[in-house]
């Protein structure tokens, strides 16, 4: 049964990856990285500091450190525990794969991208609820295109994705639950 769900996640990732085109490359490989949305990040602490004010800034800015740092290396934990080799380097599929990354990782499961990206979605977006009912939405977008585009890159397959995007989801409203908690105690 696990050798079948994996052959589906093997076709479903060709198929999603050879979509891609030339023309298009240039588009994804600035969304797949890491430092492209910065700027998003800085938005988003202003939106903060402009409707809660510096003190809840400024713990929140050491939960979501606490937060990243979780996901990424609960992240690297299933990656060396699991040992699933990225696509890139599947030896049975590479002359399929569309590979236009910088570089590829060793293992795969699951995508950090896609953990963290959800993770700061989801906690952003919960966050700021009360001010900005709609951005949730577009943070969740912006997060399923993040994660689109480590497939289109050839660095994840669907599944790392999936199951990366669904704990980025769970740690990111543990760690707004938290910071509820950590602002009653030390800001109210």
């Amino acid at each position: 049964m696990l050798e079948q769900i994996l052959q589906y996640d093997t076709d479903l990732f060709l198929l999603l990856n050879n979509l891609g085109t030339p023309s298009w490359d240039r588009f994804w490989l600035i969304v797949t990285d890491e430092f492209t949305f910065v700027p998003l990040y800085a938005i988003l602490l202003f939106l903060i500091y402009k409707k809660l004010g510096w003190k809840v800034l400024l713990l929140l800015v050491f939960v979501i450190a606490a937060m990243i740092t979780f996901t990424d290396q609960i992240t690297n934990l299933f990656k060396d525990g699991f040992e699933r080799k990225r696509p890139c380097r599947a030896d049975d599929i590479i002359d399929q794969v569309r590979f236009i990354a910088v570089r590829c990782g060793k293992y795969g499961f699951f995508s950090g991208h896609s953990s963290n990206s959800m993770a700061a979605a989801v906690f952003a977006g919960l966050l700021l609820k009360p001010y900005f009912k709609y951005l949730i939405f577009i943070l969740l977008f912006w997060s399923a295109i993040v994660a689109y585009s480590r497939i289109y890159v050839g660095v994840h397959y669907p599944l790392d994705i999936f199951f990366g995007m669904t704990f980025g989801a769970l740690a990111g409203f543990m760690f707004y639950k938290l910071q509820i908690l950590l602002r009653k105690r030390f800001i109210s």
